[in-house]
C-alpha cells in the first residue's frame, strides 16, 4: 500500500472521507493475489524472526543486513535454504513490506544487487518443468474417477483445465455468471458451439474458447454441463467441496491446491510414465501440466495458443511446449556435418 494512504486521516475527517480511505486501502490490498500476499506475509514474518535472532532493529531498511539475510537463504545458514527463485521472492515480500510502512528499501544498493548477483551465478539451475499431460492421459486419468458428484466434478476439471490452458486459479476461480461473488477470476457462458470462459489471469483479463470435443466422453463441455446439472449449481463458485458420501455440495469455492493434487494422484492411478520410480513420478505433474499438454499438443498456429493460456509473448508460450520442436530442423546436417 502506498505510504501516503497509510498514514492516518486527519481527526476532523469526515464519515464520507473515512469510507473512502478504506475503499482506497481495500484497491491497495487488491493489487497481488491471495496466494501472493500469503506467500509475503510468510517470508516478512520469517524474516523478522532471523533478524531477532541475530540482535539486528529491522524497523528501519538496512540494504547490509538485507543481503546478510539473501546469503543465509542460500547458504542455510540460520535459516532454511532456499532456491533462487524463492529467495527472490523474499526480497520482493521485503521490499514490499517496506514499502508499505513508508519507509522504501534501496534495493539497488550494492550490498543487495552484488550478493543477488552472486547467488543467481553460483545457485541457478535450469527450471524444472512439470510434465505435459497429453490428450491420451487425460482420459486415462478421467477412466480412474469414480462416477459420483466428486469424480464428475474432477473429470470436468480436467477435461476443461485442459482444453482452455488454465492455471489452477483459474479453473477454480471461475463463476456461473459474471458479478456473481466479490472476488472471481472470471465466468463462465455455455453456448451452442461450447463454452466461452472470461479469465482474470496474470496479463489481464482474457477470453478463452473450448470447444465441443468430438466424443461425449472426451468433451470438456459436456463433462462442465453434467458436473453443473448432477451439483445443481447455477450462481457462485463453478467448482466446490462435495460433502460427506458425495450427498451435495457446498457453496464455497474449491481450493487451487486440489487441482494439484488430483492431477498428481489421478496421473498415479493411470499409470502415466509409468516407466519411472513412483516418487519421481508424482514430482512430476502438477497443476501446470494441463497447460504444458495443451501448448504442446495443439497442431494449430501458435499465436492461437498464446492467446489461449494468456501469454504476453510467443516465448513464454513455447516454454510450454514440451518436446515439440525438439530437432524438427536439425542445423548440424544443415551446415553440411
Amino acid at each position: 500500500m502506498p505510504a501516503a494512504m497509510a498514514e492516518p486521516l486527519p481527526s476532523r475527517a469526515t464519515p464520507a472521507l473515512s469510507r473512502l480511505a478504506e475503499t482506497a486501502r481495500g484497491y491497495a490490498a487488491a493489487r497481488s493475489s491471495a496466494n501472493t500476499r500469503k506467500a509475503y506475509a510468510s517470508d516478512w514474518a520469517q524474516f523478522q524472526r532471523w533478524r531477532r535472532r541475530k540482535g539486528f532493529d529491522a524497523a528501519q531498511p538496512d540494504p547490509q543486513i538485507v543481503g546478510l539475510y539473501l546469503a543465509a537463504s542460500a547458504s542455510g545458514e540460520g535459516v532454511a535454504k532456499a532456491a533462487v527463485s524463492t529467495i527472490e521472492r523474499r526480497l520482493a515480500a521485503i521490499t514490499a513490506a517496506y514499502r508499505t510502512a513508508g519507509t522504501p528499501l534501496p534495493r539497488q544498493d550494492r550490498h543487495i544487487m552484488d550478493v543477488m548477483a552472486g547467488i543467481r551465478r553460483l545457485h541457478a539451475r535450469p527450471p524444472r518443468q512439470k510434465e505435459a499431460l497429453f490428450a491420451e492421459d487425460i482420459l486415462a486419468m478421467c477412466a480412474t474417477l469414480p462416477n459420483n458428484l466428486r469424480g464428475y466434478r474432477d473429470r470436468a476439471i480436467l477435461l476443461v483445465g485442459f482444453a482452455g490452458g488454465l492455471r489452477r486459479s483459474e479453473i477454480t476461480g471461475l463463476d456461473c455468471g459474471p458479478e456473481q461473488t466479490p472476488d472471481p477470476g472470471g465466468w463462465i457462458e455455455i453456448l451452442e458451439e461450447g463454452a466461452l470462459l472470461t479469465i482474470r489471469g496474470k496479463t489481464g483479463w482474457r477470453q478463452v474458447e473450448i470447444g465441443r470435443g468430438s466424443k461425449e466422453s472426451s468433451c470438456p463441455v459436456r463433462a462442465l454441463e453434467l458436473w453443473l446439472k448432477l451439483a445443481r449449481v447455477s450462481h457462485g463458485p463453478v467448482f466446490r467441496r462435495v460433502r460427506e458420501q458425495n450427498t451435495g455440495v457446498g457453496s464455497e469455492r474449491l481450493d487451487d491446491k486440489h487441482v494439484a493434487r488430483l492431477v498428481q494422484s489421478a496421473a498415479m492411478k493411470a499409470g502415466v510414465r509409468s516407466d519411472l520410480p513412483e516418487a519421481e513420478r508424482k514430482a512430476l505433474f502438477a497443476g501446470h501440466s494441463l497447460r504444458a499438454g495443451l501448448a504442446s499438443s495443439a497442431e494449430v498456429d501458435e499465436a492461437h495458443v498464446q492467446r489461449q493460456l494468456g501469454h504476453a509473448s510467443v516465448e513464454m508460450t513455447r516454454r510450454y511446449q514440451r518436446r515439440k520442436e525438439r530437432f524438427r530442423i536439425n542445423l548440424t546436417r544443415a551446415a553440411g556435418l
